[in-house]
């Protein structure tokens, strides 16, 4: 099968949430560059979506939580003229208490859910930048904008992805480069059990998409053109009018004086 839509380098490609985008991804023509840290289960995965689809399905072992392996994923996506799309799946989360969370864990959220993911947001965007195409789907979670759920550096950190792709579309906005940012509820993946949650016990089973479900929705709103796209929402309109509001605040976010009703540093 030849190749018309170039590469897309997928993170946390292993399972879930990642190997589906590979497999939906591949069958809309692109080939593949699967990372993660497991050399085994990507390879089960490139083979599967090789038997399947026809498409070239490379693996990339690496683990994001190490600084050189990041360089070396970061360097690729920087120089790899072939790789037209990027998803920034990888990340770990946790659902314990901030003051019943061990401060190294919390370290390795930050690190591979907001260090690892910047580097590799501004290596693909600067390379698709020159180019003028690319595609970049960066899978934030609706606890950027529920932050009493779960953990606080979980949710901060998915904040920051939120934060994040809203600049990074600003800037790419006349450079030809498509920014999407996905926040998913809680969905069926291996990534729970890793925090210590039972997805399937510890949740309302009316929270819980399949993986494949929420990629699916996810690529739908990408065909739609969103750059938001929140699986699990009934209504778009509602997210427009929570931005809406946001944006009502910039005007007044930074003056000179204090709001009035502190009664201080009044200026005349």
């Amino acid at each position: 099968m030849s190749n018309n839509k170039g590469a897309a380098l997928i993170t946390g490609a292993s399972t879930g949430i990642g190997a589906v985008y590979a497999d939906r991804l591949a069958k809309r023509g692109y080939d593949l560059i699967l990372v993660a840290r497991s050399k085994d289960k990507l390879d089960e995965v490139a083979k599967s979506i090789q038997s399947t689809t026809g498409r070239k399905a490379e693996t990339l072992q690496a683990d994001l939580s190490v600084a050189a392996d990041v360089k070396r994923v970061a360097d690729r996506l920087a120089t790899d003229t072939a790789i037209t799309a990027f998803v920034n799946n990888a990340g770990i989360a946790s659902a314990s208490k901030l003051l019943a969370s061990d401060p190294d864990y919390l370290d390795q959220i930050i690190q591979i859910n907001v260090t690892a993911f910047t580097r590799l947001a501004i290596a693909a965007a600067t390379s698709f930048a020159k180019r003028s195409s690319g595609l970049i789907i960066n899978i934030g979670s609706i606890v950027a904008l529920a932050p009493e759920l779960l953990n606080g550096s979980y949710s901060g950190s998915k904040a920051y992805v939120q934060n994040f792709s809203t600049s990074l579309k600003n800037e790419l906005a006349d450079k030809g480069v498509t920014v999407q940012v996905v926040l998913p509820g809680a969905t069926a993946t291996s990534l729970w059990e890793k925090s210590g949650v039972n997805v399937h016990t510890d949740f309302p089973p009316e929270w819980v998409m399949t993986t494949d479900n929420m990629v699916d929705a996810s690529l739908a709103g990408l065909d739609q053109g969103e750059f938001v796209t929140v699986p699990s929402l009934p209504n778009a309109a509602d997210f427009a009018t929570y931005e809406k509001a946001r944006l009502a605040l910039a005007p007044n976010l930074s003056r000179r004086d204090p709001a009035p009703r502190y009664g201080v540093g009044v200026q005349k």
